[in-house]
């Protein structure tokens, strides 16, 4: 199975082929028949007065596949610009064939349906070499217009005067159910700037109409009443605010285990990861035994991708606690190797900060000393915004995976930019039903724009397609590289901890996939070798099976074709988890693909 020299998904350009014999045609697919007029040429003798104003000149192929006949001269008559307009407006290519150049126009193919072509005979042998060298050259443009490679349409670059260079960050809180990640995503909201003192009076007094009086600043995330009255986040809450530095977006994932799916999607947008812990007696290790979301949720974010982690040791105001050091370095003694065996870098890339939520101590401020005398760190903003910048490439090809879609006058699609660059007016190729769209209008952070880098998170209106033909885990990608659409991948895959009554990983085990923003279900079709965890190298012979806390490599194939790519070239796109039953069985990196259509 290889894909190194494996189409991406785009429409082939039908290739027309003419009669040598022929000296003009008028060929329009659409047409019920075609029109012969061989053209006679009178022979002049020396001294002959000029042939008369009146004589015709050479007469054009008009070649119309998918749109408006253009027309094509060829011949050693002044000839006209040679043009060909495949299924949209032509932008200028120039070829030189056998003499001067001639410029040759290709649009975005529409969803091609081949025209049938039928052959033309010649009816004369007259001028039969001139002919045949006029129809040459046609077929010579027909096979260059066939291998060109289709361009973005090209935007210009102008200044946005809404483009803000700050650093964006997508920031997903995560963490055991009740360890206060809505509510400490409000008192952000509070501190910022983003919510004012009366929004929080109103919700302070409905928190205390349902007896809920440290809700409040949670209601800000959780908006909806089936999250106020359960006090649980169900869905991803999403806000935003900024400080001197940065730009950030804030994703509450929900924390409840019915909700881990919810939480995947959200956290698959994630750059930095908030996990909160309560530091209350007793929720500390609720949340953090077997069976708690802490770990799960620390495992995915680091499968999805985030490489960051602010751990956030919450409710340290509490009277169970009253910021005590002892019991913040508890927690952090107990965490750490945990996060290290995930795969995380403790020294580097994980940081502790003790806070409270509810009265917004040592968040945007750092925490008074005769409150907290022992803590020398940062405070929660100035940690987020002294991270070390991304790596990100503008200039990669465009790859953003479709999170949402909905119909307002058009079709609305949202998602995050994990590559390339995109501008108003630009067309792109939406995967996997290979349609062209446009970017008609764009937001970042609900302020419309006209330019967007990687990392940002976008709403964009779409022409050329209809909403109801967008589903999420589509992606948006490039013209000219596509991303590819596969129905089967080789992966390596980390087994976390298999079901109780299915505890054997073989061939026929069938799970779900969350890759990027889709979802799909999976079936393991080969087992292809077993790994030793401590040299990582293949052990002899084939498996027949895998057990919870192995390392392997396999074969899986989808039910339904979908997009994505090797982890080696695009990882957000290449990286995956396995669950089954609600529970995180697997995680996987993508290392070899399978383009549907390809043979083996």
């Amino acid at each position: 199975m290889s894909n190194e020299d494996a189409p991406r998904g785009g429409d082939d350009t039908p290739k027309t082929t003419l009669s040598a014999g022929a000296s003009a045609f008028n060929f329009n697919p659409s047409a019920a028949s075609f029109e012969f007029k061989p053209r006679t040429v009178a022979p002049v003798s020396e001294g002959a007065p000029p042939p008369p104003p009146g004589a015709p000149p050479a007469k054009a192929v008009s070649l119309s596949i998918g749109g408006p006949a253009k027309e094509v001269t060829i011949g050693s008559l002044p000839a006209k610009a040679k043009e060909i307009s495949i299924g949209g407006p032509a932008k200028a290519v120039s070829l030189s064939i056998g003499g001067p150049a001639k410029a040759v126009s290709i649009g975005i193919p529409s969803k091609a349906k081949e025209p049938e072509v039928p052959s033309v005979e010649a009816s004369s042998p007259a001028a039969e070499t001139t002919a045949a060298t006029e129809a040459n050259e046609v077929e010579k443009v027909a096979q260059k217009v066939e291998k060109v490679v289709i361009e973005d349409d090209p935007v210009d670059d102008v200044e946005d005067e809404t483009f803000d260079k700050r650093e964006h960050l997508n920031l997903v809180f995560i963490g055991h159910v009740d360890a206060g990640k809505s509510t400490i995503g409000g008192q952000i909201l509070f501190l910022s700037g983003m919510v004012d003192d009366r929004v929080i009076q109103k919700y302070e007094r409905e928190a205390k109409d349902k007896n809920r009086d440290s809700w409040y600043m949670a209601y800000i995330m959780d908006t909806s009443e089936e999250e106020r009255a359960k006090g649980k986040t169900v869905e991803v809450g999403r806000a935003h605010f900024e400080t001197e530095k940065k730009r950030y977006t804030v994703l509450d994932a929900p924390g409840h285990k019915n909700y881990v799916p919810e939480m995947v999607a959200g956290t698959a947008q994630a750059d930095v990861g908030v996990l909160v812990i309560s530091a209350r007696k007793g929720e500390f290790e609720t949340g953090f035994e077997k069976g708690g979301q802490t770990r799960e949720h620390a495992q995915l974010a680091k499968t999805l991708g985030v490489s960051k982690l602010v751990v956030v040791v919450n409710k340290m105001d509490d009277s169970s606690v009253q910021w005590e050091k002892e019991r913040f370095d508890e927690i952090k003694t107990k965490v750490t190797p945990f996060l290290k065996q995930c795969g995380y870098k403790v020294d580097t890339d994980v940081t502790y900060v003790p806070i409270s939520g509810l009265t917004g101590k040592n968040m945007k401020e750092k925490v008074p000393s005769d409150i907290c005398s022992w803590y020398s760190g940062k405070s929660f903003f100035d940690t987020l915004d002294d991270l070390d910048p991304l790596p990100r490439d503008p200039n990669a090809p465009v790859r953003l995976p479709i999170m949402d879609k909905y119909n307002e006058a058009g079709c609305m699609v949202m998602g995050k930019i994990e590559s390339g660059t995109l501008r108003q007016g630009q067309t792109l190729m939406l995967m996997p039903n290979k349609a062209a769209v446009k970017i008609a209008t764009m937001w970042r952070d609900e302020v419309e724009c006209t330019k967007c880098l990687p990392g940002e998170n976008v709403r964009l209106k779409l022409t050329g397609v209809n909403d109801t033909d967008v589903q999420p885990g589509f992606v948006l990608c490039g013209v000219k590289d596509p991303v590819y659409i596969c129905d089967e991948i080789e992966c390596q895959l980390a087994l976390l901890e298999l079901l109780e009554h299915n505890s054997i990983f073989t061939k026929g085990y069938k799970a779900v996939i969350h890759i990027h923003a889709a979802t799909e279900e999976v079936e393991v079709t080969k087992l292809i070798s077993e790994m030793d965890m401590k040299t990582r190298k293949p052990k002899e012979g084939k498996p027949k099976f895998m057990k919870s806390g192995s390392l392997g490599n396999c074969r899986l194939k989808f039910a339904q074709p979908l997009c994505c790519e090797k982890f080696a070239d695009y990882a957000q796109l290449g990286r995956f988890t396995l669950r089954d039953e609600g529970k995180t069985i697997a995680i996987g990196k993508v290392t070899r693909l399978k383009p549907t259509g390809s043979s083996d």
